[in-house]
């Protein structure tokens, strides 16, 4: 029983911006002090939440996000519930699948579970202004998917396959962490779409809505107060450049171009 003026504290979490390797993104080595911090608060309340606002990006950092955050809550037995605010689509999603339940605003966009890779082709390009390229590789399919080479059945055929791999897990992790509460519509749920939070719920992806002041009163009382853990943000010069808005479309284009993204 809770003393009259005591106030429940519920940690939460902010796993914010696009998903990718890169320092000052949303990545393991960046979330994880966070996270930690917070399963290690949440033993008292055994309750965290987690504040998602992400449109996704890489498959391989949203699947090591969400197996630490697994990981954590069932040694600690804390149950971990996601707020979905203006977007949790793709990687983002996959990260809000890591928690017990779900919840999200009706306008929310919340899905679009696939995969996507992206680039130029720009063998013409360099031909029309007289460049040539000079390559040596060892290993024939070490170019693969050159950009500066008209583009090979064959390499077309092998990234198809691998980006079906990556769906198939994603499905599976989504099948795995939502269970029955998922519709038995799987084509409106698995075709890379994405929806407004009202129709995600009808479907199962989302459990109810709601924002994080409101979930945190839910799980605690009406005297619970929210425990923010954020990314701490660059220090010196660095801090007025690093996010600027060309380095930010830079960021974006590369991790596009380069690897297979939950988007």
């Amino acid at each position: 029983m809770w003393l009259p003026f005591f106030k429940p504290k519920i940690p939460v979490v902010q796993l914010r911006g696009i998903i990718a390797a890169r320092p000052g993104m949303l990545n393991l080595a960046g979330c994880a002090p966070m996270l930690e911090r917070g399963f290690s608060l949440a033993k008292k309340s055994g309750k965290l939440v987690l504040a998602i606002e992400s449109p996704g990006g890489s498959a391989t950092q949203s699947d090591l996000i969400g197996q630490l955050i697994r990981r954590k809550a069932e040694a600690h037995k804390i149950e971990v519930t996601a707020v979905i605010g203006d977007v949790g689509a793709s990687g983002g999603y996959w990260l809000a699948c890591a928690a017990d339940n779900i919840f999200a605003s009706r306008l929310s966009i919340v899905g679009s579970i696939g995969v996507v890779t992206e680039g130029f082709g720009l063998h013409e390009f360099i031909a029309r202004h007289g460049i040539e390229r000079r390559t040596l590789t060892a290993g024939e399919n070490k170019r693969r998917n050159d950009i500066f080479a008209p583009r090979k059945p064959e390499d077309a055929a092998f990234t198809q396959d691998l980006l079906d791999e990556i769906h198939v897990m994603f499905k599976d992790w989504v099948r795995a962490r939502r269970g029955t509460r998922l519709t038995t519509d799987e084509q409106q749920v698995f075709d890379g779409g994405y929806m407004l939070g009202a129709r995600a719920k009808t479907l199962g992806l989302i459990d109810s809505f709601g924002d994080v002041e409101q979930v945190v009163k839910t799980l605690g009382g009406d005297r619970a107060k929210a425990v923010w853990l954020k990314p701490r943000p660059p220090r010196g010069l660095w801090r007025l450049i690093f996010r600027s808005a060309a380095e930010a479309g830079l960021d974006v284009a590369e991790e596009r171009a380069a690897l297979p993204v939950l988007k």
